[in-house]
C-alpha cells in the first residue's frame, strides 16, 4: 500500500509540472542520482566510504518568492544498516516537504541555497518514520531553465537508530515559457529623431537619452512624485513639488533631508525641531547651552558655577575643574609666568609668551627649549651655541698629528701631554659642548688588531684629559681601525695620516 501511495504522489507531481508550463519558470523538475549514508550518524564511521548505497530522486519545485522554493522531493534507496541483526540491507521510500532559500538571484550562474524541511520515511521490512532534513546546495546554471544540482542535508529522524545523511547530485529544469529576467527584450526598430524611444522627438525631449513621461519633458521620475529626476533632491523618496521632491514626515515646510526631527513639527529657524524650554529659564534649548539647568540670557541658560572656586565663572573658565589666575583664564600657571601649563612648553620655569611660555637663559634670542646651549649665547644657524674660535679650532685640528703613541702600542709618548693640555683648556672655555674621541690606524696588521689599538688609543687620551680635569660625562670615545682612512695607506706618508686621533667637539 505505501508503493501505491508513493506511486500516485509521482503521478501526481509530474501531472501538475506539466499544466504549470505556461507559468514562467515557477515550476520546475528535479532528478537526483542519492548517495545514503545510515551508518556514521548511528554509530558507525563516517569515512567508511563502502557502506553509502545508491538511490534515487525526483522532485517537484514550486518557485513562492524571488528567493524562496518550495520542493516537493520523492525518493527510494536500497541504504545498509549498521545493525548487523536486521536486514542488512533494506529498501525505502519517502516523500516530503522542503524549503529552499535561495543566496543569490536564479539567474546566477552558482546560486546557492539552505535547505530544511520534513519527510516521511517508510521501510519495506521496518516501519514507518518522520526526519527532519537540514543541509546546503548548488546549482550550477548551465542554460537559461537548467541546473546541475548538489545537495547534501543531515537527516534527523524521530525513531531510534534512523538519523542519516544524504548526498546528492542531478540536475533541474525548470518548466514554462521563461523567466521574464531571462528573457531578452524584443528590439524595436529605432527612431532617428527619438533617441529613447519614449514617444517624445528628441527636438522637445529635455532628457533625450532617458525614457520620461510627456508632462515632466521626456524626464525620469524614479520615485513617481512629478518632479523630475534632474530636478529632485530626493530622486528615491517621493516627496513635495515645493520641496524639490523630497517629503516632509512631520508637515512643518522643513523636508526631512534638513529636518533635525522629522517626526517632530517644528520651525525652519529651528532646522525643523520644536523650540521648548526644559528648565523654564526663558532661553528656548535650542539655544540653551545648558537646557536642564536654569540660567541666564548672560549665559546661554546656563548658570553661572565656579566649580573650581578660583572665582572665575565655569562658563568663562578656559579650565572650570583646575583652579588658575584670570591671567590664564582660570587655569593653572606653576611658574606664574602668565602662561598657562597646558600651553607652557617650560611649565616649571618662568618665561615668557613668545617664547611659549620658556625662558632664555643666555639672551641670544632663543628660548631654553630649542637652545642646544641655554648657558653660552650663540647664533641661530648653530642652534644657539657658540662658535668656536678658529684657534681653537686650528688646535684641535693640529691634535690629530701632534698627539703621538709608541710604535705598536696605546701608551702616550711625552710630547703629546703639551697638545692634550690645550684641548682640556679649550673643553673649559665651552662648557656646553662635548668631547668626542676617535682613534684610526693605517692598513698595516690585521683589521681586528688595528680596531683593538685605535680604541685602547682613544682611550688613552680620554684617561689623560680626564685626569687633566674634564668631566667623563662630557666625553666619550670609540676606534674605527682602519675603515675611515684619510689618505693613500700605500704610501709612507699616507700611513702617517692614517695614524691619528681625532677629536671633535659637539654642542650637548
Amino acid at each position: 500500500m505505501k508503493n501505491n501511495f508513493l506511486i500516485a504522489l509521482m503521478i501526481l507531481g509530474l501531472a501538475f509540472s506539466v499544466n504549470a508550463q505556461n507559468q514562467d519558470n515557477k515550476v520546475g523538475l528535479s532528478f537526483k542520482k542519492l548517495f545514503l549514508d545510515y551508518q556514521s550518524q548511528n554509530g558507525g564511521t563516517i569515512t567508511a566510504l563502502r557502506n553509502y548505497h545508491s538511490g534515487y530522486e525526483i522532485g517537484l519545485n514550486y518557485n513562492v518568492q524571488k528567493s524562496l522554493n518550495l520542493v516537493i522531493p520523492i525518493h527510494v534507496g536500497v541504504p545498509s544498516s549498521h545493525i548487523q541483526s536486521e536486514d542488512y540491507h533494506k529498501t525505502i521510500f519517502g516523500v516530503g516537504a522542503h524549503i529552499q532559500y535561495q543566496f543569490f538571484k536564479p539567474e546566477s550562474v552558482v546560486v546557492p541555497y539552505l535547505v530544511a524541511g520534513l519527510s516521511g520515511v517508510g521501510e519495506r521490512t521496518g516501519s514507518f518514520n518522520l526526519q527532519a532534513p537540514v543541509g546546503l546546495g548548488l546549482n550550477f546554471r548551465i542554460r537559461d531553465r537548467a541546473y546541475i544540482n548538489w545537495e547534501s542535508t543531515f537527516r534527523k529522524s524521530f525513531s531510534t537508530d534512523r538519523d542519516n545523511l544524504q548526498h546528492g547530485i542531478g540536475f533541474v529544469y525548470l518548466l514554462g515559457s521563461g523567466d521574464d529576467t531571462m528573457k531578452k527584450p524584443k528590439k524595436k526598430k529605432a527612431d532617428p529623431n527619438d533617441a529613447d524611444g519614449d514617444g517624445i522627438p528628441d527636438e522637445l525631449d529635455l532628457c533625450p537619452q532617458v525614457a520620461g513621461p510627456e508632462d515632466l519633458k521626456g524626464c525620469p521620475d524614479s520615485d513617481g512624485d512629478g518632479v523630475a529626476d534632474y530636478e529632485d533632491a530626493c530622486p528615491s523618496y517621493a516627496g513635495l513639488v515645493k520641496l524639490n521632491g523630497c517629503p516632509d514626515s512631520d508637515g512643518d515646510g522643513v523636508s526631512d533631508k534638513d529636518d533635525e526631527c522629522p517626526n517632530l513639527a517644528g520651525s525652519k529657524d529651528n532646522k525643523g525641531c520644536p523650540s521648548t524650554d526644559r528648565d523654564n529659564d526663558g532661553v528656548p534649548d535650542d539655544k540653551d547651552k545648558c537646557p536642564d539647568l536654569a540660567g541666564d540670557m548672560a549665559n546661554d541658560g546656563c548658570p553661572s558655577f565656579d566649580s573650581d572656586n578660583d572665582g572665575i565663572a565655569d562658563d568663562v573658565d578656559k579650565c572650570p575643574n583646575n583652579a588658575g589666575p584670570a591671567s590664564t583664564n582660570g587655569c593653572p600657571d606653576r611658574d606664574r609666568d602668565g602662561v598657562a601649563d597646558f600651553a607652557d612648553k617650560c611649565p616649571d620655569k618662568a618665561g615668557i609668551a613668545v617664547y611659549n611660555g620658556c625662558p632664555d637663559t643666555d639672551g641670544d634670542g632663543i628660548d631654553d627649549s630649542r637652545d642646544r646651549c641655554p648657558n653660552s649665547a650663540g647664533s641661530v644657524a648653530n642652534n644657539g651655541c657658540p662658535e668656536i674660535s678658529k684657534e681653537d679650532l686650528d688646535v684641535l685640528e693640529l691634535a690629530m698629528r701632534a698627539v703621538q703613541f709608541d710604535s705598536g702600542r696605546a701608551s702616550l709618548k711625552s710630547e703629546s701631554s703639551g697638545i692634550l693640555n690645550q684641548i682640556a683648556g679649550i673643553m673649559n672655555k665651552y662648557p656646553d659642548f662635548n668631547l668626542s674621541i676617535s682613534g684610526h690606524t693605517d692598513n698595516t696588521g690585521t683589521a681586528t688588531n688595528n680596531q683593538n689599538l685605535s680604541e685602547r688609543r682613544a682611550k688613552s687620551c680620554y684617561d689623560f684629559l680626564v685626569r687633566a680635569g674634564v668631566k667623563a660625562a662630557r666625553m666619550n670615545y670609540a676606534g674605527y681601525g682602519e675603515s675611515r682612512p684619510i689618505a693613500d695607506n700605500n704610501t709612507l706618508r699616507g700611513r702617517a695620516l692614517n695614524r691619528r686621533v681625532e677629536f671633535n667637539l659637539i654642542p650637548r
